[in-house]
């Protein structure tokens, strides 16, 4: 029998993981600690991010085995839904982040999570500025050699992670594509190393709440007979829009 072989792609990643557990253990447990905190004080945890990585977002919003006390800003005009190049446009767009941030519920106390893996766009700057200056703890998700190597699109010249609390690094190549084909890259990792750094943030901050004593706010899946979700959906409704 011959002996199997990981594809290309599927050992760059492993590969990425493994440097992510070695590099970014310790901010890791810091944000988990935070969440912790989030979450035995009965705040929400909002998520940001424009283009694809909204995406990250989502994948802590309102899902089997998720937290019930997170917040996805969805907003339509800086994801590709209504259009791939006008959304890329829109995010470049000073001014936008605040409209946005003014139709949710952003309150003292909550957690604020920015998620860019170039960090250079005007809009996801300024939401993690907004939420800074309203006394939010900010957490940004962004790939750091790319980040500080690139020139500023907002007019302060800053980039997110100026903005940040803590931050932690998706650690990806610089443009997101991780392999060659010829003479162009591919292999985008930037979505896979986010969402890998999020859920180690949500699990290892849920060992602390259980340690502590608290109820663990999680939802459980629809799809199995037995579960319900409805009294997480009720304490939460009135601070989470897409609920």
């Amino acid at each position: 029998m011959s002996e199997h072989k990981n594809l290309t792609y599927t050992n760059t990643v492993i590969d990425l993981f493994h440097k992510i557990d070695e590099q970014e253990q310790s901010k890791i447990l810091a944000a988990a600690e935070v969440f912790a905190k989030a979450i035995m004080e009965n705040k929400i945890i909002h998520t940001f991010g424009t283009g694809h990585s909204h995406m990250i977002g989502i994948e802590l919003f309102a899902r089997a085995g998720g937290l019930a006390n997170v917040n996805a800003m969805l907003d339509p005009d800086v994801i590709s839904s209504n259009g791939a190049r006008r959304s890329s446009e829109l995010e470049r767009l000073p001014g936008l982040a605040k409209i946005i941030f003014d139709h949710y519920n952003i309150n003292d106390g909550d957690v604020m999570v920015v998620i860019s893996n170039s960090g250079r766009n005007a809009v996801p700057i300024e939401m993690a500025k907004l939420a800074q200056e309203k006394g939010l703890f900010v957490i940004a998700v962004t790939n750091m050699a790319q980040s500080q190597a690139a020139i500023s699109r907002h007019p302060s010249g800053k980039k997110m992670y100026e903005y940040a609390d803590l931050v932690l690094d998706t650690l990806v190549p610089s443009g997101d594509a991780s392999l060659a084909v010829g003479n162009s890259k591919t292999g985008p990792v930037s979505t896979l190393n986010s969402i890998l750094i999020l859920n180690n943030i949500v699990y290892e901050a849920l060992k602390i709440v259980a340690d502590k004593g608290h109820d663990l706010p999680i939802f459980q899946s629809q799809n199995v007979d037995g579960f319900d979700n409805d009294a997480l959906y009720a304490k939460y409704e009135d601070r989470v829009k897409h609920f």
